[in-house]
C-alpha cells in the first residue's frame, strides 16, 4: 500500500506513463461532484471541494461503521459559519479510482448521509490537471508535462498563495469584475459577501428571497436573487443563481475549509462560484497553477 499524506504524493504513479486517465463517471447530487471511493474495506463516495484545504472523512460513516484510527492533533476549522475545534486521523485507508494509499491528517466532520465518506480538497486537486465535465458527469485527470494549461486557459485565475485557494475573475452584471473562490463543494451559484450587493443595490433591486443555507461547522440565513448577468471568460451567463449572507448574519466567505491561523491578508476575495455556474459547461482546472478552461459543449 502507498503511503500518502494531505497533499497525495505520489497519486496515481501510472499517470506518469499514460499523461492521461479514462473518463470516470460521476455523481452529481445537489450539485455535489461525488466519485466512489472505499475507505476500510467499505464502498462509498468522496466529495471534491476544489474550496476546501484540508481532507474530512464523514462522523456519520464512522459512527455507523464503527470505525477508529490513529488520532492527530486537533486543528481550528473555519467554516462558512463558525469556527469549530475538530479530530483530525492518521493512516486511513482509501481506496480510490484503482489507487490503494493511505490518507493523514483527516478532519472529522459531518457530511451528510454516511455513503459520503470522505471529502477532498486541496490535496486532490493540487497534483494534476482536473477535468470535470459536468453536463456528461464525467471526470479525469491529466499530467501537467500532458496539456499546456497556460497556453489553453481562457478564465482569470490565481492560485492565492495566501488564502491558499483558487480564486476566478468574474464580472458582476456589468458593474463590477471580482475575485471569487472557485468552490466545487459550494451547491449554489454566487455566494457574494453582503457589501458587494449593498453597495450596488442589488438587494433592493431584485426580488429576495430568505433561506438556510448549510456550512460545514453550522447552518446560517441567507438571502437569495438572481443576478441578470455575469461574465466568467468567454462567456456570459444570465439569471445567475447569487446568495448573501442574511442581515446581521457573520460570514466568512475566503476560507471556508480551512484550518485556522494559515491565512495572509492576500486577494480581496468578494464570495465563491459554485455549481449553478459550473453546471454548464466542461471545467479544465490547474489548481497549482492557477490556470483554468472553460467550454460550453
Amino acid at each position: 500500500m502507498r503511503c500518502l499524506c494531505l497533499g497525495f504524493l505520489c497519486f496515481f504513479s501510472p499517470l506518469s506513463f499514460s499523461g492521461v486517465t479514462q473518463w470516470i463517471d460521476f455523481k452529481l447530487v445537489d450539485g455535489h461532484v461525488k466519485i466512489p471511493v472505499v475507505v476500510s474495506g467499505i464502498d462509498g463516495y468522496a466529495i471534491l471541494d476544489s474550496g476546501a484545504q484540508i481532507n474530512s472523512i464523514n462522523s456519520a460513516f464512522m459512527q455507523k461503521n464503527g470505525l477508529e484510527f490513529s488520532t492527530g492533533t486537533k486543528i481550528k476549522v473555519q467554516g462558512v459559519y463558525d469556527t469549530k475545534t475538530r479530530k483530525t486521523y492518521n493512516n486511513v485507508p482509501v481506496n480510490l479510482l484503482g489507487a490503494d494509499f493511505s490518507l493523514d491528517n483527516v478532519v472529522e466532520i459531518f457530511i451528510g448521509h454516511h455513503s459520503n465518506q470522505l471529502l477532498l480538497g486541496a490535496g486532490f486537486f493540487n497534483n494534476f490537471v482536473v477535468q470535470l465535465d459536468y453536463p456528461k458527469k464525467k471526470i479525469r485527470l491529466i499530467t501537467r508535462d500532458a496539456i499546456d494549461m497556460q497556453k489553453l486557459a481562457n478564465v482569470k485565475m490565481k492560485f492565492d498563495k495566501y488564502s491558499r485557494q483558487p480564486i476566478v475573475n468574474v464580472r458582476l452584471n456589468n458593474e463590477k469584475s471580482v475575485w471569487l473562490v472557485l468552490d466545487t463543494g459550494n451547491s449554489g451559484g454566487l455566494m457574494l459577501k453582503r457589501s458587494t450587493a449593498e453597495h450596488f443595490d442589488w438587494l433592493s433591486k431584485f426580488e429576495i428571497k430568505s433561506g438556510i443555507s448549510n456550512g460545514i461547522n453550522a447552518a446560517g440565513i441567507h438571502q437569495v436573487f438572481r443576478l441578470p448577468v455575469i461574465k466568467i471568460g468567454p462567456y456570459e451567463l444570465e439569471n445567475v443563481l447569487t446568495s448573501v449572507p442574511g442581515k446581521n448574519q457573520s460570514a466568512n466567505l475566503s476560507s471556508q475549509g480551512s484550518q485556522l491561523g494559515s491565512r495572509i491578508k492576500g486577494k480581496s476575495i468578494k464570495g465563491l462560484l459554485g455549481y449553478d455556474v459550473l453546471k454548464h459547461f466542461i471545467v479544465t482546472l490547474d489548481y497549482k497553477g492557477g490556470h483554468m478552461h472553460i467550454v460550453a459543449p
